[in-house]
């Protein structure tokens, strides 16, 4: 199956030209349609050309083009609320919402936040709201009240939307804490001292007093208000601002991304094409409030009409396979993290995985070993890289399904369709030589409009001539081609030695006991930092500190070599499945005593 041509759910706005041909291109340019096999590079600058245009059109409008073309096809599938809906039903919902929050008295340009797991009402709000015109705050579903008013305060949210409760997370009371005035307020009316832009608070799944239902909101819009829903269409650009995404914030508070509508279709569109088959069922394990499920997954949903299947609400490696299982998914979406878990599940051998053609790996550094072991072991064979940031909405690079073991387990896949990519001298600024590392640098209509309301730190990443600082070490290949090397925060500074952890690391998953490994910079007296390796090993499985230096001598340079290793159970994650490397720093300095 050729997967990286045009899917056949995918109409060009114009038909490939018969004569377009790398010779014509300048030595900058890499032809991204299908996989480059002629070396065009000849400096780390990477432009990544297509016959395809870019789309012009708005998140709404993404959807209805598919609902009017799949009225009958399953659009999303929630297992765990047993909820199922086609094109047109989920089209027929977004419409209702969207009508309901514009009775509620919310307009074009106001902020809402939607908080909470993966559920139904995460992607009906994704598009009401875009559909409306309102601009979706995405919240991170483990926010604790402290962080939720930060970012609340930040954007100035107007309306929130929440379950009343997950697991631990009590919403509607972290909710109260910060906005006690919401008992005694009529639903729409909050008058709220700590957050001045609040006054709508939305449950999905009970009555509270304060805040509307999900009822209300489906009932309350007229047929005046679908009305005004329709004139509003028109007035849409698709320049406007559509969703804010909340960096982690591992070093300060967290900044908000802005995308537009031409933002995220754009790159939904193009990663979609590189790596979906037509009529596909994606197995969607990752948080919808991040950038890979909310664009990877419901963007791509919308411009391509595939079918989204949610395992779980919250994060379940089994439920993931049994989804793929019983639900005949044809491709899935994961972190190394969670496919990791996945590959030590015991009873993986089980579950029938034949009809996974393909998969995607990407939210933090892909370790070869573990892209080896999908492969092999889970029988993936089309299985891809890709490489982004928030702030690029968020693909810049993606691996093609026929590519090499060598480049899907080595590089982060090539640069994208209408996208440019440099590597410089972290210093000078200035273009490295091919084949040499340095800050990987993106410039295209991906980068995002701005951190809403920080303008200092939008012009710290930011340049005048819109290229963006991506904070990772990375080098460039003549085929345009990029290999990811660690951050430059990450960065361990040993004696004078610049040692990026993502090298030792990917060298300790090949040792025959190690499941997954992690690298960090211990603070040394002597040294600076000294290099540590937590490691988690495989079920069973003993090991000693001295076996891993053991195992790394002759092989790596000895200065690489960890001076410390400890054995963990699990790593402080991110809700999206990251290690914080921050956190995990503490930890062990704390248990190292240092």
């Amino acid at each position: 199956m050729n997967l990286f041509s045009l899917s056949s759910h995918c109409t060009p706005i114009h038909p490939p030209c018969p004569h377009l041909s790398l010779s014509i291109f300048p030595p900058s340019a890499v032809h991204v349609d299908s996989p480059p096999t002629i070396p065009t590079l000849t400096t780390s600058y990477a432009h990544g050309t297509s016959s395809k245009s870019l789309l012009f059109s708005t998140v709404g409008g993404s959807l209805q083009a598919s609902a009017e073309r799949f009225p009958d096809r399953e659009a999303v599938v929630f297992l765990q609320d047993g909820v199922r809906k086609t094109f047109s039903q989920l089209q027929q919902d977004v419409d209702q919402a969207a009508a309901g929050l514009l009775a509620l008295g919310l307009k074009r340009g106001d902020r809402l936040g939607m908080w909470g797991p993966n559920t139904y009402e995460w992607v009906l709000f994704q598009f009401a709201s875009a559909k409306a015109g309102i601009i979706l705050v995405s919240v991170n579903p483990a926010y604790q009240v402290q962080e939720l008013e930060f970012a609340l305060r930040k954007v100035g949210c107007n309306a929130i939307v929440c379950p009343t409760q997950f697991k631990t997370q009590k919403y509607c009371d972290m909710l109260r804490q910060i906005c006690p005035e919401m008992d005694t307020a009529i639903p729409g009316s909050v008058k709220s001292a700590r957050l001045p832009d609040l006054h709508t608070v939305i449950v999905t799944d009970s009555r509270q007093p304060g805040m509307y239902h999900l009822e209300d909101v489906m009932q309350a819009g007229s047929s005046q208000h679908m009305q005004q829903l329709e004139e509003l269409q028109k007035k849409l650009s698709f320049d406007d601002p559509i969703n804010i995404q909340f960096t982690s914030g591992t070093t300060g508070n967290p900044k908000g991304a802005t995308l537009s509508h031409h933002n995220i279709v754009n790159n939904a569109y193009f990663i979609g094409i590189i790596w979906l088959p037509s009529q596909v069922r994606v197995c969607l394990p990752v948080p919808m409030y991040h950038c890979f499920g909310s664009v990877g997954g419901g963007i791509v949903m919308a411009t391509h009409g595939i079918t989204l299947v949610s395992p779980s609400t919250g994060y379940d490696g089994r439920a993931n396979l049994a989804a793929m299982e019983s639900e005949r998914c044809t491709f899935v979406y994961g972190t190394p993290t969670m496919y990791i878990d996945m590959l030590g599940q015991p009873d993986l051998a089980k579950f029938d995985l034949s009809s996974v053609e393909g998969g995607i790996m990407a939210g933090s550094p892909c370790p070869p070993e573990i892209v080896k072991k999908v492969i092999s072991t889970m029988g993936i064979k089309e299985f891809v890289i890709a490489y982004g940031t928030t702030e690029t909405s968020p693909v810049s690079f993606c691996g093609f399904p026929t590519d090499n073991l060598e480049r899907k387990s080595e590089t982060v896949g090539c640069i994208a369709s209408h996208i440019e990519a440099k590597v410089v001298d972290p210093g000078s600024g200035q273009l490295v030589p091919l084949g040499i590392s340095g800050e990987l640098m993106i410039r295209g209509y991906c980068v995002m409009l701005e951190y809403w309301g920080d303008v200092a730190k939008t012009d710290e990443c930011i340049a005048k001539d819109r290229w963006y600082k991506t904070g990772d070490i990375a080098s460039l290949d003549k085929y345009g081609f990029c290999r990811i090397e660690g951050r430059i925060k990450d960065m361990i500074i040993r004696g004078g030695e610049n040692i990026y952890p993502a090298e030792i690391e990917q060298f300790l998953h090949t040792h025959p006991k190690v499941q997954e490994a992690q690298v960090i910079g211990i603070k040394d007296e002597r040294m600076g930092e000294e290099v540590c390796a937590c490691l988690k090993l495989k079920a069973g499985q003993d090991c000693s500190a001295e076996d891993i230096k053991a195992y790394c001598k002759g092989k790596i340079a000895h200065f690489k070599i960890p001076r410390y290793v400890t054995f963990v159970n699990d790593y402080p994650l991110t809700v999206s499945g990251k290690i914080q490397k921050n956190k995990l720093r503490e930890q062990t300095e704390k248990f190292l005593a240092l």
